[in-house]
């Protein structure tokens, strides 16, 4: 199982509290702001952080259990123009994130230290599911600092 000093698992833990604290500051007109004219709205950010996630841990546990399938890249802006997230509340929105994050930490909870070390492929590259882990939360902790950065330091 993943150790939890500080681990992957404590870090995806406190990348969720992070996330629903700011995203729950946040107005109605703030979450559907763009900071330039064709970028998504932070609403928008959160469904793409949701579909990376899923995505990406359904790869992480496809590697784990030693599957040799070749997965395919997803083209990120397709995904979010076919997200209909304006039609979505952002409780709706928060509710999948969370629950979401809890099932990636319960699948990462649950992985052997061998079955972490095992390497698949995805879009072209090789990656341990240990990786995706980290990516999983490294994706997350850079669409929130573009968050901040972009969207809220205006």
């Amino acid at each position: 199982m993943v150790k939890k000093d500080g681990s992957l698992i404590e870090q995806l833990k406190t990348s969720l509290e992070r996330t629903k604290n700011l995203i729950n500051s946040l107005s109605s007109e703030q979450l559907d702001y763009r900071y330039e004219k064709n970028k998504w709205s932070i609403k928008e950010v959160l469904v793409h952080i949701i579909d990376d996630e899923r995505i990406d841990g359904y790869r992480a546990l496809s590697f784990a259990r030693n599957d040799k399938t070749n997965f395919p890249g997803f083209e990120q802006d397709d995904y979010n123009l076919n997200s209909d997230t304006s039609e979505r509340t952002i409780e709706s929105i928060m509710e999948e994130y969370e629950a979401l994050r809890l099932s990636t930490i319960a699948l990462f909870n649950g992985l052997s230290e061998k079955s972490l070390k095992r390497i698949g492929i995805a879009n072209g590259n090789k990656a341990s599911a240990r990786a995706l882990g980290y990516h999983i939360l490294g994706h997350d902790l850079h669409h929130i600092k573009i968050i901040e950065d972009l969207y809220l330091k205006r």
